[in-house]
Parts: structure tokens; sequence; C-alpha cells
């Protein structure tokens, strides 16, 4: 941004979104369209992968200063990284955890049945929604979370997490006391959230607990815009299922195959 024109660049893989919105005569560059809802703009389109966009008194102009490659947009926005309420590429973001959670249910439910279906609020939210109606077992906000307090698997010490985790969430007892719960989560990345959220639900009164996560399992580290853990930091870098379930506290662990996570995209893998 300078006094006179706007530049905006998408990287060529598509890795990260960037959309072009309108706002009267003004034109806006945002990486998700919530921010235009929040302003009242409109969405013009998605800026695609490799496109230069400069805004200045002349108006609009694109180019294409990049070779052509393929797209490699990265799936973790629409499991985890963007607004709910945002479109990507066309997609709700809603729809589509939605869509995975639903998917993950249909690979994974429990063989023995649940009683009720419970999100790690806030982020499991919709996937739990999506599994509960595909499951036929009722959707129960057994977590309540507290919204003033802020990402805890980002913060520097162990300590500080432990802590961030009892702040940020609390068991409601009343839906948990006593059923077999699923409980769905987005990821798992260190495992230290899942412990102590699974610990809570024990001391709470579940009966069972089996965990389902609505991405892959994390056992690599990301560089492209997102600081995730060193890979030894990594619970699926350093257990099997059994033992991530084990560690956990879980009876059950499931995460959705890349291949179901296509699917939940209306694409193939």
């Amino acid at each position: 941004l300078s006094r006179k024109k706007l530049i905006g660049v998408r990287d060529p893989l598509g890795i990260r979104p960037l959309v072009l919105g309108r706002l009267g005569d003004a034109y806006i560059l945002a990486s998700e369209t919530c921010a235009l809802d929040i302003i009242g703009a409109d969405l013009v389109r998605d800026v695609a992968p490799g496109e230069l966009i400069v805004i200045d008194e002349d108006g609009l102009h694109s180019e294409f200063p990049f070779p052509k490659q393929p797209s490699r947009f990265c799936v973790f926005e629409y499991i985890y990284f963007a607004r709910p309420d945002s479109l990507m590429a066309g997609t709700s973001v809603y729809e589509a955890r939605k869509s995975i959670g639903a998917e993950l249910a249909r690979e994974s439910h429990p063989e023995g049945g649940a009683d009720v279906v419970v999100p790690v609020p806030d982020s499991g939210v919709p996937a739990a929604i999506g599994y509960a109606a595909s499951a036929g077992v009722p959707f129960e906000y057994g977590i309540i979370r507290n919204h003033y307090v802020g990402r805890t698997f980002i913060e520097p010490t162990a300590q500080i997490r432990h802590l961030g985790v009892k702040l940020k969430h609390n068991p409601n007892r009343a839906m948990v006391e006593g059923k077999r719960i699923v409980l769905v989560d987005d990821s798992i990345v260190r495992g230290t959230t899942s412990r102590k959220i699974v610990e809570m639900m024990r001391q709470a009164g579940a009966a069972e607990i089996h965990m389902r996560i609505s991405s892959p399992p994390t056992a690599h580290p990301c560089y492209y815009g997102i600081d995730t853990p060193e890979q030894g930091e990594l619970m699926a870098a350093r257990l099997d299922l059994e033992g991530m379930a084990k560690e956990i506290g879980v009876d059950s662990l499931a995460f959705i195959s890349i291949d179901g996570l296509y699917r939940a995209m209306g694409q193939e893998g």
C-alpha cells in the first residue's frame, strides 16, 4: 500500500486465499470474504493463484507475472484456519466443515453407538453438527467455551497452555454425565489440549469417550504461512493411532481419511 496505489498478489500455488471486493467506487483486497461482510462491501471474485492486482487512480489492473502452476490450496483453510462465515473459492467454509463431519461419521462411528455428539468449541462445532446429523445422534454442547482467552496451541510454554485449556473450556456436566460421547475436534497438534479436555470429560462423568478428528493426522510441520511446531512435538509424528488414543485417554480415536476429506470437498482423491 502506497499513497497512490494498492498492490495485491496471490502466490502462484494459491496456497492461501485472497479476494477482491468493492464498496462504492473503492476496491478492497482481503484474505477472507467475512472481512467484506463486516464493512458492507460486495465480493467481486477470488484473486487467482499467481495474479498480481494493482489498484490506482485509473482503476484496477491485473496481470500474471509468474509461470502457471497446479493449484495447491491449503485444505486446512476449510478445516480450521478460515472463519466459518467465509466463502473459499465459492464454497461456504461452514458447509464444508459440516460435510467433513458427516463423512467422518460415515467412516468411523463407534460400533457400540453413542448417546451424544459433543464438539470441542469453537473449532469442532460445524463438523460435529454434520457428524451428529449423519450418525443420527443428538448434538449437545458438552463443553462451554470461554471467549475471553486466545488460542492455546501457540502459547510459548506447556504450563501456560495447560492453564489456558482450563480457562478456555468448562464441562457442561448435565450433557455429559453417564453418557457415551463422541468428542469432535478439527485437529490434534501436540495433543496437550486434547488430553486435558478428555480428562475434563472423565471428571464430568462421561461413561465412554470416542474422539473423532475432522482432519487427517498432523504428522509434519507446515511452513507456508502457519507456524506449527517442530515434527518432534507433533503427536501424530511420534505415535501410531493406538498410542495416540492411549496417551490422550480415549476409548477410541479416529481421523478422517485423505480420501474421505476429498469426498467431503466434492473431489475424488
